[in-house]
């Protein structure tokens, strides 16, 4: 009876023990959020966050953050997700995107899903180079050159392409992207327009403020050149000092 307590004790602790060793090496799942480890899938849907969660783990492979309150999205945030291959943020009030937010992003990337945001402006910088079909709709975007580049580099998914709408664009408001490109207008090169007017009219002001500068030099030297002139006409003239010649004419 004796031996089979201290049996019973000695297991008692080797469970404990592997309790404690299965904590410190099992993944955590971050606060607020769900983690499914069979399927690798980390659920923070509805949770009410307001930025990326710290603590995802390194071997999910689905993340889902959609519905929540998130307004940036740091460099940091997925530097060490590399296998990650779906990653849903939509529905949130994402307004700016880091240098290189999603640059970290593996190339086992195959779905980002940014739509129902408050993306104004985005370029290519941003996303890397990411090849995953990219959900981009229903976000308010300035049309501009940086736009129409970015949709011409990224994998866009085609269904969802005429929800890329131009919400502030001068006389181009409330029209697709993508019908505005295939109607022939370019926005890089309406933007290179604008900036050759624009250097043109620096030029111009350089140069008149260079010519009004010199002008005004040269008035202001013939004004002092005069001036003294006149002070000089204004002097006295020296008197002649007698000389030895002039004192013995003068005295014959």
């Amino acid at each position: 009876m004796c031996c089979n307590v201290e049996i019973i004790v000695y297991l008692y602790h080797c469970w404990l023990v592997f309790l404690s060793l299965w904590g410190q090496v099992s993944p955590q799942c971050p606060d607020s959020c769900h983690c499914a480890w069979d399927t690798a899938t980390v659920l923070c849907s509805d949770a009410g966050l307001r930025e990326i969660p710290e603590g995802i783990p390194p071997e999910t492979v689905s993340l889902h953050l959609e519905r929540n309150y998130i307004r940036h999205i740091p460099e940091s945030a997925f530097s060490d997700l590399v296998h990650l291959r779906d990653l849903y943020l939509s529905h949130n009030r994402i307004d700016s995107l880091t240098s290189g937010a999603l640059r970290h992003l593996g190339p086992e990337l195959r779905l980002l899903d940014l739509s129902h945001n408050q993306l104004r402006q985005a370029s290519r910088v941003e996303f890397g180079s990411t090849r995953a079909k990219t959900r981009l709709y229903h976000n308010p975007w300035h049309c501009d050159c940086a736009l129409q580049e970015l949709m011409e580099t990224l994998n866009l998914e085609p269904e969802t392409v005429n929800g890329i709408v131009c919400e502030s664009s001068g006389e181009n408001a409330g029209q697709p992207m993508v019908k505005l490109l295939d109607s022939g207008v370019n926005f890089c090169s309406l933007q290179r327009k604008t900036t050759d007017v624009a250097m043109l009219v620096t030029m111009f002001v350089w140069f008149f403020m260079v010519i009004v500068y010199v002008v005004y030099y040269v008035r202001q030297n013939q004004a002092e050149a005069r001036r003294h002139l006149e002070y000089l006409k204004s002097l006295p003239s020296p008197r002649k000092t007698p000389t030895e010649t002039d004192t013995l004419s003068t005295g014959f």
